[in-house]
Formats: C-alpha cells, sequence, structure tokens
C-alpha cells in the first residue's frame, strides 16, 4: 500500500482499514513511512478523527509492534498493576503513586514517557537524578521489580516502538491533543507491558490536553473501552488541572516535592487527594483491597509508616541512582543559579491561573522541548505556588522562579503575573476529583 493514498483516504474522512493501519505502523517502526508521511497521517487522524474500532486497531497495532512482556516466568507474588496520566502541569503523582502501590503488595513496571507539549514527562523527572536509568535492560527491571515492587522506566527499543517514533512526532507538530492517538499511545504501551490492572487518570481544564469536560469524558471512555476490550480491567477519574499540581512544576522541584510528599514533609491538600484516591482505586483493582475505602486505609499507612518512601529509596538505587538519594536529595538534584520571588501587585484571591502557559513558561526557561532533541535544565521551573481561593495582600508570594540565569527568570517573573490572576471577590476552592468512569 502507498503511503500517500492512505494519508489520502484518511485526509478525506474515509475510515481505514485493519490492513490500512496495519501498514502505518509497519512503516513507523521500518522507518518506510518518511518524516513527513507519518506527520501527515498523525494531522490527519487528528483532524478527521478516528473511529472506536480504527482506535482499537491503532492501539493493537502498535502494542504488537515490539515485544510483548510477559511476567508469569518472573513469579512475583503479586499483581501487575499501574497507572497514567493524560498529562498536566505539576502532575508527580506517579512518583507516589509507584511506592506507594508497591508498598501494599502490588508491582509497578510502569513504563512513562518524557515531556509532551506543555506537560512535564515523568521520565524527565527521574533523569534530574544521577545515575538512575531510565532504559534499564531486562535483569536490571526484574531486579528493581523484585527489589522495590516498582520501576519507573521509558519503553525501551522492544516495547510499542511504532509509539516511540509517532510519540516524538506528535510532540512537534501540534497532533498531541487527538483522542484517538492519545488512546493508542497510552495503551500500546500499557498492553505490552503485560498488565493485570490499570488506572487512568484523565485531566480536564485549561491546563490539560481535554480542555472541556465533554473531551476529557470522551477521552475517558475512550480509554477504558479499548483496555477493557483488550483484555485489560481498567477504570479512569477525570481531574481537575485548572491550576498546578502540587506546589511546583519544573523536574527536579517535582522529585523534591515527591520525596517530601513521601516523607510526610508537606503533602499538597490536592496532590494528595488524587494521589490517595488512585492508589486505592489500584490497590481494589488488583485485588489487594477489598474496598476503595479499605485501599485508602492501606495508603494512609503505607505512608505513614515510611514503607513507600522506602520502595521509592529501593527503586532509586536499583536503577542506578544513589543509595543515600532520600536522605540527601539535595545533594544530588542541581539548584537553579537564580530564585526569584514573583510577589502580588494587590490585594484580593487568587481567582484563576493560565495553567497551560505556565506549563509552556517551564519549557521556555529550558526545562521542557521545543523540538524532540533539545536538552532539558532539570533545574528550572517554578514553586511555592498559590492556590485559587486563596487570600493575597500586596507583596505576598505568588511563586518562586528558579532560573538559569537573571535574564530568564525576569521575564518569567513577568510573564507569571500575568498568568495568575487576583480578584476583587473570594473564590470558592474547586473540587479535584471530578468524576469516576469504569
Amino acid at each position: 500500500m502507498l503511503a500517500q493514498e492512505i494519508i489520502r483516504r484518511k485526509r478525506d474522512g474515509h475510515a481505514l482499514s485493519e490492513g490500512e493501519i496495519a501498514a502505518f505502523v509497519s512503516g513507523l517502526v521500518d522507518g518506510s513511512w518518511s518524516e513527513g508521511q507519518s506527520a501527515a497521517m498523525a494531522m490527519a487522524m487528528l483532524l478527521k478523527g478516528m473511529g472506536a474500532a480504527e482506535t482499537v486497531s491503532l492501539t493493537l497495532a502498535m502494542a504488537r509492534s515490539g515485544a510483548m512482556l510477559d511476567w508469569r516466568s518472573a513469579d512475583l507474588p503479586g499483581p501487575i498493576l499501574d497507572k497514567h496520566s493524560s498529562g498536566g502541569v505539576g502532575d508527580k503523582v506517579s512518583l507516589m503513586l509507584a511506592p506507594i502501590v508497591a508498598a501494599c503488595g502490588g508491582f509497578v513496571p510502569m513504563v512513562s514517557g518524557r515531556g509532551l507539549g506543555h506537560t512535564g514527562g515523568t521520565l524527565d523527572k527521574l533523569q534530574s537524578i544521577p545515575g538512575y536509568q531510565i532504559a534499564p535492560d531486562s535483569a536490571q527491571l526484574l531486579h528493581a521489580l523484585s527489589s522495590a515492587g516498582c520501576a519507573i522506566v521509558g519503553a525501551s527499543a522492544e516495547v510499542a516502538p511504532a509509539d516511540r517514533r509517532l510519540y516524538a512526532i506528535r510532540d512537534v507538530t501540534a497532533t498531541v491533543e487527538s483522542t484517538a492517538l492519545i488512546t493508542a499511545s497510552i495503551l500500546s504501551k500499557k498492553l505490552a507491558a503485560g498488565l493485570q490492572g490499570l488506572v487512568m487518570d484523565v485531566k480536564t481544564g485549561n491546563g490539560a490536553f481535554a480542555a472541556s469536560m465533554e473531551d476529557a469524558q470522551t477521552l475517558a471512555r475512550s480509554l477504558v473501552s479499548v483496555a477493557n476490550g483488550a483484555g485489560l480491567p481498567t477504570r479512569a477519574w477525570i481531574t481537575d488541572m485548572n491550576q498546578v499540581l502540587g506546589d511546583a512544576c519544573g523536574n527536579a522541584l517535582e522529585v523534591m516535592e515527591a520525596l517530601a510528599f513521601l516523607k510526610g514533609e508537606r503533602q499538597e491538600p490536592r496532590l494528595l487527594e488524587v494521589t490517595r484516591t488512585l492508589s486505592a482505586e489500584l490497590l481494589q483493582l488488583g485485588g489487594l483491597a477489598a474496598t476503595v475505602e479499605l485501599g485508602l486505609q492501606k495508603v494512609d499507612a503505607a505512608l505513614h509508616s515510611g514503607r513507600a518512601l522506602e520502595q521509592f529509596a529501593r527503586m532509586v538505587q536499583a536503577l542506578g541512582g544513589p543509595a543515600d538519594f532520600c536522605e540527601n536529595p539535595a545533594s544530588y538534584l542541581a539548584a537553579a543559579p537564580v530564585q526569584l520571588e514573583v510577589c502580588a501587585p494587590r490585594a484580593g484571591w487568587v481567582s484563576s491561573m493560565a495553567t497551560r502557559d505556565i506549563g509552556l513558561q517551564v519549557i521556555a526557561l529550558g526545562g521542557g522541548r521545543h523540538v524532540a532533541t533539545d536538552a532539558v535544565d532539570s533545574r528550572v521551573g517554578f514553586s511555592h505556588f498559590v492556590k485559587i481561593g486563596q487570600r493575597v495582600e500586596q507583596g505576598s508570594l505568588l511563586a518562586l522562579v528558579h532560573a538559569a540565569n537573571a535574564v530568564a527568570a525576569e521575564s518569567a517573573r513577568l510573564a507569571l503575573l500575568d498568568l495568575i490572576h487576583i480578584g476583587d471577590q473570594p473564590v470558592a476552592e474547586t473540587a479535584v476529583m471530578l468524576a469516576r468512569a469504569q
């Protein structure tokens, strides 16, 4: 099949056959489809949409484009579970959830990605830890799972290789927001990972790819339907992304916040609610808790006892990071040389924030990519964010900029003053857990 003819059919709004989709996926893997052709197909899929049958075919073809992991021979004494987020700003939930679930008896081989569009990537966060291997060989991956119960890694060249190439193309061609492509990208890796249960966090709001509740519900239904149809028990929660999740965004800053969370030093309420809820859902789905309520009790016990922190430390060490990382994170996580306060220009209540644009400001500071080959500065970002509904006085701290130089810091400070809005009237705090889909 000629690539240009398949592109033409999708461009003209036709449903692609299983064979046409298989040809596209094969072309991604063997390189017979050029960058231009692959990008054109992604854009056609975004603009013309993909039906249910097309999405299932694309997902399964991408999952089968490489190795399919099978953990039965490893004889792990617990269910193989995972969680995935559709992407947000300041979303470091995976860094806490994986060790929490591991501390409760689950095994979490979490295949994560790099930053995509305006959102941060879990792999970029973890690569701020010296020595951490995001691409371990199979022996090291199994060792990490056996010793720590969790391993947050990237997809190897053998797992869903079609997604690896398409993921990079989508990031730089404005084709990230396609429901079908998001579904296929996420689930192809999850299906290839040999999971027994999956919880999805579908973000909605001005910092999410699914900006409207309707879009989020469409994506959640797509993910749950395709995953369950492929034999992977899956649930989804729709969560709010109209403000930064937690206190910080930026790679090393989010790792520091995750450690403070696991240590019980600082657990920002919205971040805590998302983490507890998704962890408990996964425990119930994997048969480690009879109900979600009992799952919440197990989550709290794992945090309060320090077991979750211990599992995180074991994971870091097993994947090549420092053995004393959790005890001395400041010794290993590089700090930005310039820190600059963003102060409220007047008194009032924080009424809203342009969350997507805040994520783009992290990229502007060097904490993300304009093109796939860009290097990432793990030091930069923002911390100490105010929350919507919070009362501030003139001169109160709205956020703290972490930058590589004074010019970049001042540019980010001025940008944030336009992105964090202060009103004259009190604003009610918004819920973070919006709806559950299964």
